[in-house]
């Protein structure tokens, strides 16, 4: 179905937990079958490797889960790390979830090794590291391990919450130091936002002295943040813009090969892959880099393997559209394709309103929208026109941008059947799009005046 995403034949991609060695990305997730729904069927931890993002080597299931009496009836996030030359352990999550349903703590924090990072034993269950007096036995997952260089320890974090109920906002993440990562000293609290009612995949690393913590959080949101700080003890500062993609992209990791730092997560599929339907756990993997701006701050890039990958180019003529107080459209493409990247370079002059690039369009001038509100500094995508109201449901797809006069900006998307990832100045938008009316693409501009210059349409080499 999908010619650059990954997604395993057959199942839906879940959470990942990546590692790199030697240039090649681990790729250790969770693989959904959705029967009878997502997360219906217990998972362990498959596994596929890619040094380019472009082909991937499958190497089936790295960690088995257990029978319907086993704590890791289910195994949901953990992190894998090298402890010795040649050996590295995971720690990962057994959860089950009759035995929620019966009282008994339903998740736990559990260990394998491996030699050879394709086959693991299991070593069964953390035993120092269970849910602590004062926490949800029914809330303690995903846990992240880092080496603290100046305190000379193993950091390791994890999603935890408050007992009580499930909307109460408690979520948190608390940690566990090590000196040998056999003995673990619970430290409380690692950070309590009081703004989730939980934090799930967390993750920290370093970019020249900045820490960097990413989590997932579905209370707020639903979506991947990331806090920043000089020291592992914070204190944790939001940036202006602290997420990375809108809400069709979630639980992601990241992975580096000492250059490219990359980030691991997935976009979620729709209800009944319907235009109107929620979005569901689980989807389709889809990589972006991660790259830390002058500010410090974090932004994200298309992998360049993936662009690379499109190498059927066409030139496309430049476009300049002006308007007073209209808006004009002018087309592409007529037939864009299913599979296709659009870069170009955005030029925008001084009073004007928006601009939007037009997906799969019909004669009727029905498509997928990403729209520049100007004006109102934001990034959205819907679908038009939106009659009868509504025919996309995109709570969540709105991304902050500012984007500036008289100031050249690298546009890209990459479109891959019903998936569309667009990118801007560091800022990402990925989303689901199923009804598809057309094949044109186009480019408009609302109240205003505007170049499109360098434009390229690329497509894979059949």
């Amino acid at each position: 179905m999908y010619k650059i995403f990954y997604q395993p034949e057959g199942h839906w991609f879940g959470d990942c937990m990546p590692y790199c060695e030697d240039g090649v990305f681990y790729l250790y997730h969770q693989r959904d079958t959705r029967n009878p729904g997502p997360m219906g069927e217990p998972f362990g931890w498959s596994l596929c490797t890619t040094s380019d993002f472009r082909h991937y080597q499958e190497h089936g299931t790295a960690i088995e889960h257990g029978s319907n009496d086993d704590q890791d009836q289910y195994i949901y996030a953990g992190s894998v790390y090298q402890t010795a030359q040649d050996t590295y352990t995971a720690f990962y999550t057994g959860a089950n979830k009759i035995f929620k349903k019966k009282g008994i703590p339903s998740q736990k924090l559990m260990q394998a090794t491996s030699h050879d990072l394709i086959n693991w034993q299991k070593n069964g269950n953390a035993e120092q590291i269970v849910p602590q007096e004062g926490y949800d036995v029914f809330a303690w997952r995903d846990p992240f391990i880092v080496w603290n260089d100046e305190k000379e320890e193993y950091l390791l974090v994890l999603g935890a919450r408050a007992p009580g109920d499930n909307r109460e906002r408690t979520g948190r993440l608390v940690s566990f130091t090590s000196k040998d990562m056999n003995k673990w000293d619970f430290q409380g609290d690692f950070w309590y936002p009081g703004l989730f009612t939980m934090i799930e995949m967390p993750e920290l690393f370093k970019i020249g002295e900045w820490w960097y913590l990413i989590i997932s959080e579905f209370s707020d949101k639903n979506k991947m943040i990331y806090r920043m700080s000089r020291s592992l003890d914070g204190p944790w500062i939001a940036p202006h813009d602290d997420a990375f993609d809108g809400r069709a992209y979630y639980a992601g990791r990241t992975a580096t090969n000492g250059t490219n730092r990359i980030l691991f997560g997935w976009v979620p599929t729709k209800e009944n892959d319907d235009d109107l339907g929620n979005y569901e756990w689980g989807g389709t993997f889809v990589p972006q880099e991660v790259y830390q701006r002058p500010d410090y701050s974090l932004g994200v890039k298309p992998v360049k393997s993936v662009l690379d990958a499109f190498c059927v180019k066409t030139a496309l003529a430049d476009v300049h559209l002006q308007t007073i107080d209209t808006h004009k459209t002018q087309i592409l493409t007529e037939n864009s394709s299913t599979c296709f990247t659009l870069e170009a370079t955005v030029k925008i002059a001084e009073g004007t309103r928006g601009f939007s690039i037009f997906i799969y369009g019909n004669e009727l001038e029905e498509a997928y929208e990403y729209r520049f509100s100007l004006n109102e500094k934001q990034l959205t995508f819907d679908k038009t026109p939106n009659w009868p109201w509504f025919q996309y449901m995109n709570k969540g797809l709105e991304r902050p941008i500012n984007l500036q006069n008289d100031t050249e900006y690298k546009l890209s998307i990459i479109v891959d059947d019903d998936i569309a990832v667009l990118y801007i100045n560091g800022t990402a938008l990925s989303v689901r799009m199923y009804q598809k009316p057309g094949t044109k693409l186009s480019f408009g501009v609302t109240d205003g005046d505007i170049e499109l210059t360098n434009i390229v349409l690329s497509k894979l080499e059949q």
